[in-house]
């Protein structure tokens, strides 16, 4: 018995094969950068743009009003007479006015806000004031 080594046909776009892989490698790469470099710049316009008054919540979801900025840290106000200093990089994203308006200046309805409903029972007990416990639906299958 005699083995014979035939060679293997080529189909001629092999360096087309490999090198569109690498295009879209390093394409998904600069795009993914360039969408960083934006957030960058976006964050670093916000935080250049503080000052005091502005209200603001920070990476870690604390929320409060700018008192004062330096170089490297803001001290927010989170409550009243309660200051936090904390770094500028921290600042997540200043939290817009609510248009000008005042709850103050809403129209009042029976001596009511205009927002609030009246939702007589809802989920208290008469007796007592105390919240009930959510009604339980029947079992789906019965164990044996």
């Amino acid at each position: 018995m005699q083995l014979l080594a035939v060679p293997m046909a080529s189909s001629g776009g092999s360096g087309i094969t490999l090198l569109l892989p690498l295009i879209l490698i390093v394409g998904m790469i600069w795009f993914m950068s360039r969408t960083q470099r934006k957030q960058r710049a976006r964050q670093a316009e916000t935080v250049a743009a503080l000052s005091p008054g502005t209200k603001v919540i920070t990476t870690s979801g604390l929320v409060g009003i700018v008192e004062e900025t330096d170089d490297e840290y803001v001290t927010l106000e989170i409550s009243e007479g309660v200051l936090v200093q904390v770094v500028k990089a921290a600042v997540g994203r200043v939290v817009p006015d609510d248009d000008g308006v005042d709850d103050a200046d809403e129209p009042m309805i029976d001596g009511t806000a205009k927002d609030t409903v009246d939702v007589p029972h809802a989920g208290k007990d008469k007796a007592d004031g105390k919240v009930q416990d959510a009604p339980k639906l029947p079992p789906t299958h019965t164990e044996n």
